[in-house]
Parts: C-alpha cells; sequence; structure tokens
C-alpha cells in the first residue's frame, strides 16, 4: 500500500478487549500500553467506554467501562502531542449530556458514537453534542453486516448532513468477506466519503479475516484503521495491532514497540487466564452472520460438542 499521510491507527484494546475481561486492567497495564503507543508511532488509542452509572453498576466492572476524566489523567496523565485519547460511547447506554464535558475540561479528544442502525436518531444528537463540545467525533456503525443496503444508505445520507467526522464500517459478527468489505467501501465513498467524511473500518477476527478485511478497506480508501494488540477484543477479538503495523509502510509506525508489548504484557494476560481469539464456536456465528453471544456463551462453558453448536447456530439462521 501506497505511503499514505492521512492514515490514522486508532487502538481499542482497552476499550475491545475490556469485553473479555470486565474492564479489569491493572493501572500499570494502562500505563504500559500507552508507553508502547506512543512509541510505535499509534495516533489515538482508545482508553474504554463512557458508560452510563445509572445502566451499570461500577461495583461490577473495572473502570474503563466508564472512564471517567479523572481517571485517566490519575493513571495515564495528560497525553503527549504525538497521540491522542478517544473514550467510546454507546447510543442508548450513555448519559452524554452530563458524563461528556467539554473538551476544555478533558484529555480525551475523540468520542467515538457507536450505533445500531435503529437508533440513528440518538446518534445524530450525541454527535451534535460533541461536536458543539469541541470533540473530533466518529460515528461507528455496528453489525455492518446484518443491514439492508437502502437502510444503510439512508443513515450514511443522515450523517453526511450532520457534523461527524469519520463514518465507521464495523464487522460486530466477523461475517464479513474481502468482497463485502469493497462494496460496503464503495457505498461508503459514494455518500460520507463524497461529503469529505473519513471513514474507517473496525473489523472481528471470526473467520480470521479482520486484517484482510482492514487492509482492504485501507486500500480502498479507508483512512481511520482499528487494531489492537494481540488482536485483543470480544469473542474471536480484531485485527491484531502487530499484523496491521508490519503491513503499513509508513516511517511514523515502529513495529519493535509493538512486538514487545504484544510478546510481553499481552502474553501474561492469557498466561493469567484471559481468553480471546479466533475459534471453531467463533468461525461458525461468524459464517451464518450471527452476533457472537453464542459463542461466548459457548466457550465460558467449556463446551466441546460442535456438532451440536453447529446445530444451534444454523437452526437459529
Amino acid at each position: 500500500m501506497k505511503y499514505r499521510e492521512t492514515l490514522r491507527i486508532v487502538d481499542p484494546t482497552l476499550r475491545d478487549g475490556g469485553l473479555v475481561n470486565d474492564f479489569h486492567f491493572t493501572d500499570d497495564f494502562v500505563r504500559a500500553l500507552y508507553r508502547a503507543n506512543l512509541a510505535a508511532g499509534v495516533d489515538y488509542m482508545e482508553v474504554g467506554y463512557r458508560a452510563s452509572k445509572k445502566m451499570f453498576n461500577p461495583a461490577d466492572f473495572g473502570p474503563w467501562k466508564f472512564s471517567d476524566d479523572e481517571k485517566i489523567l490519575a493513571t495515564i496523565g495528560e497525553p503527549a502531542p504525538a497521540i491522542k485519547l478517544s473514550v467510546m460511547a454507546d447510543a442508548g447506554r450513555c448519559d452524554f449530556e452530563t458524563d461528556i464535558r467539554p473538551r476544555s475540561e478533558s484529555p480525551v479528544t475523540l468520542v467515538r458514537v457507536a450505533t445500531y442502525l435503529h437508533q440513528m436518531s440518538i446518534a445524530l444528537e450525541m454527535i451534535e453534542d460533541a461536536k458543539s463540545k469541541g470533540y473530533e467525533v466518529s460515528c461507528n456503525i455496528m453489525a455492518i453486516s446484518a443491514v439492508q443496503e437502502a437502510d444503510l444508505r439512508n443513515a450514511l445520507d443522515a450523517l453526511a448532513k450532520s457534523p461527524v467526522d469519520t463514518v465507521y464500517i464495523v464487522d460486530s459478527f466477523g461475517a464479513l468477506y474481502p468482497d463485502d468489505t469493497r462494496r460496503l467501501m464503495d457505498i461508503y465513498l459514494d455518500t460520507v466519503g463524497a461529503a469529505g467524511k473519513g471513514i474507517g473500518m473496525h473489523a472481528h477476527n471470526n473467520q480470521q479475516l479482520a486484517f484482510a478485511n482492514t487492509i482492504l478497506a485501507a486500500e480502498a480508501g479507508a483512512d481511520w484503521l482499528d487494531a489492537t494488540y494481540d488482536g485483543m477484543g470480544r469473542g474471536a477479538g480484531n485485527c491484531p495491532m502487530e499484523h496491521l503495523v508490519g503491513f503499513i509502510h509508513n516511517p511514523k509506525y515502529k513495529l519493535r514497540p509493538v512486538i514487545d508489548f504484544a510478546g510481553l504484557e499481552m502474553e501474561s494476560l492469557r498466561a493469567a487466564g484471559t481468553v480471546w481469539g479466533p475459534s471453531l464456536a467463533y468461525l461458525l456465528t461468524g459464517q451464518f452472520n450471527q452476533h457472537p453471544r453464542a459463542a461466548i456463551a459457548y466457550t465460558k462453558a467449556g463446551r466441546s460438542d460442535i456438532d451440536n453448536f453447529l446445530n444451534e447456530v444454523s437452526n437459529t439462521n
């Protein structure tokens, strides 16, 4: 892929990876991750969700489920100029009016609004709110493989008229094949791209295609690419940072800090019993274009009856 100055890498290890361990990362891990991202040249580090404490009990989660500004500053401090911090706010699961303060009062630069198509009206309200407070804003459209093209185009047309900066393809189910990614990129380029918005890719690895889909999106014109260390993320995980940085021939990004962190800190998480990554169960939910919740339950239960699981997911498709 040719060098592009507009390319941005976003690391959602704390946020998507937090779905694996209920966000129970140590402060030392978070600081080490921040230093690795800074040394590697990663552009944005997502420090978690900004979830509603009215909907989610803080006693049930680690602090990065909520990523309060005070916790960010106490753990990381003011970010260096070379890297920016982001949080994700789920439509309908965030008290954005009060919990997202003006940008001048926060170490966060980017607010990523995550939404399903049926929540687009509240997502647009959240985008307007965050922009009015001075943030960069993206809209991450989830479960993209399960939507109808006409509905998607209507949503993208609305986003094209909004103040959002970037709109993401989010392969929540890990169901996309490269041809699907190419088709979606054409739709995004024709709508939000034509309106001057950035386009991003967030891929899940159920079919071990997260890296392939990410680089295809990049080659087609996506400038915002998500990747996590050792692919850590919900279920089958995400595009691995070490794959992406190793592929992008851009002098800004350095592979060694990524390998060092993945080889030490991520292996330590695995050794301590944290589980993520591709498996037959995740492969099947991806192939049948289903939310991975059934595969997550299968994995947590320690099941090995994959034939029965195949019957279960094929019967519900």
